[in-house]
């Protein structure tokens, strides 16, 4: 299993993907902050709960998801994953699973921790590119209408060229 708040879902999460499904029959990717009525701070990431942050709904993410492990024939099963709620992680992750992460941030360092002592499996993956991309900047790039079509993969692309107007990720649109 894989997981992330994919907002939206970039290169960077297309190489955790892969990588993890190399090692894996099966890959679920569980999607954080499922409900926006119940996504929290974070003291090692404090921007990851504000709106501006978590522009798709979960169903816009796993429909974003689903299009790209598609394309990349990686079978997937797409679940909520309400990583700030560990006592909520029985009802959502499969018995016996293996968690991979990288860990690329503070808040990385958080979820390892988080994931050990709920006495789940945890394999730490290399990412020697480091985070050379991130949902923030695609955000950025995006709204603010330059150049983010390289840092997602094509699948993510259509979709977000498909943004309705005032959708809260919508490029920006000339007159």
């Amino acid at each position: 299993m894989i997981h992330g708040r994919f907002q939206p879902f970039h290169n960077g999460h297309l190489a955790y993907l892969r990588a993890a499904a190399a090692r894996a029959e099966i890959t679920f990717v569980g999607i954080t902050n499922p409900d926006r009525r119940r996504t929290t701070p974070e003291a090692d990431d404090p921007v990851r709960h504000l709106p501006e942050a978590n522009p798709l709904t979960y169903t816009e993410r796993l429909l974003v998801i689903s299009a790209v492990a598609e394309e990349e024939a990686i079978p997937v099963h797409v679940i909520p994953f309400p990583i700030t709620e560990p006592d909520l992680w029985v009802d959502y992750v499969p018995s016996g699973v293996t968690h991979f992460l990288r860990v690329l941030s503070p808040w990385g360092r958080s979820k390892l921790e988080r994931l050990r002592a709920g006495g789940d499996r945890v394999e730490v993956l290399e990412a020697p590119e480091g985070k050379a991309v991130s949902g923030e900047r695609v955000r950025a790039a995006i709204r603010a209408g330059g150049e983010w079509r390289a840092m997602v993969p094509p699948a993510v692309a259509r979709f977000v060229d498909g943004l309705p107007a005032g959708h809260a990720l919508a490029p920006r649109r000339s007159p």
